[in-house]
């Protein structure tokens, strides 16, 4: 053969070669992504199946409990309004911030107190103003917040469905949680920003902020006005657009006191969410104002945050190691 020859039937034989490579490629690419695909679909419909199950059951009892506990008060739905939109979330804030006032107070157990924020600050809190603290927030809870459940217990009656012998599912419970959350963002994000206006803050939130260090229960240590315009309407509109199971009411206020709580409690705990944002926010005044940090990203209201250490550290923490030594501070240049 001529040379012309050999090197066409090389070429000829090195693009079939390529052309095979190719197609073997593609059949075992197309082999791993189905064998991924049928596993992934038998774990989810096993997953499914088994979640599904574990709810089925957990649902009949709590619907059995709650049907027991409706007749237990004969269906006084005034009665079972207070327990679940006062009492129950109230019991929920006290116990939770009871242990951490142990570990403000006496530095113990030291689990919790080696989380601490803001190092140095509140070791041990000073009890004068912890006791103020106390009070006010008291004062709050009793002659703000209970009287403002009168108005809300007419609008839920109004809707029909809060007191339905019948417990919402668990997906719908979900539903409205998310626009809960939502609605509360809102409007705390710019609530709040109303109270940081220089008169309202002189006169209204300053009181707030007297604690740069927050603890827990300083989340509801506010001015009456505040209190009722960023702590307490935010929370109960969702419920109220809602037409909110009582139930559902109780979940989401308790949620609500503890997710506050937290945020304001001056410790990184393991496992919990992040209170670093709002911690922020009572050491600098002028950023973070947000519960999510959505609407601060948005408006720009979290610039500085995002340049601290602090932003680092804002994340969950899935290990008993405190962030503040595995994402310390930058040592301070010598003078």
């Amino acid at each position: 053969r001529t040379l012309a020859q050999d090197t066409a039937a090389h070429a000829h034989s090195c693009c079939f070669s390529q052309e095979e490579k190719l197609w073997h490629a593609m059949k075992i690419t197309a082999y791993v992504l189905g064998t991924g695909l049928l596993i992934f679909t038998a774990l989810v419909n096993f997953l499914s199946w088994y979640m599904q199950s574990i709810w089925d059951i957990l649902g009949h009892f709590c619907q059995a409990t709650w049907l027991e506990f409706y007749y237990l008060f004969e269906g006084d739905e005034w009665t079972i309004f207070l327990l679940g939109a006062a009492l129950v979330p109230g019991l929920a804030f006290w116990c939770f911030n009871g242990i951490l006032m142990v570990a403000d107070v006496t530095g113990k157990p030291a689990f919790i107190t080696r989380y601490r924020i803001q190092l140095g600050k509140n070791d041990p809190v000073d009890t004068k103003k912890l006791r103020q603290a106390i009070y006010v927030a008291l004062f709050n809870q009793f002659f703000i917040s209970l009287p403002m459940l009168v108005p809300m217990f007419s609008v839920m009656k109004w809707w029909g469905s809060t007191f339905s012998k019948e417990l919402p599912t668990f997906h719908w419970f979900l539903v409205e949680l998310s626009i809960f959350t939502l609605i509360e963002e809102i409007l705390f994000y710019y609530t709040h920003r109303l109270v940081h206006l220089p008169l309202l803050y002189k006169h209204i939130h300053k009181k707030h902020h007297e604690w740069t260090a927050p603890i827990g229960v300083v989340s509801i240590y506010a001015h009456p006005a505040e209190h009722i315009l960023s702590n307490t309407l935010p929370v109960m509109t969702g419920p109220m657009i809602m037409g909110s199971h009582i139930v559902s009411i109780a979940a989401w206020f308790s949620l609500a006191l503890i997710t506050t709580s937290i945020s304001h409690c001056g410790y990184h705990l393991p496992f919990l969410p992040s209170p670093e944002f709002h911690d922020f926010h009572h050491l600098k005044f002028n950023q973070c104002y947000g519960v999510l940090g959505v609407l601060d990203y948005l408006h720009g209201t979290d610039t500085v945050f995002r340049q601290t250490k602090a932003y680092e550290r804002h994340r969950v923490l899935l290990s008993l190691t405190p962030l503040s030594e595995s994402i310390p501070e930058a040592p301070r240049r010598a003078e």
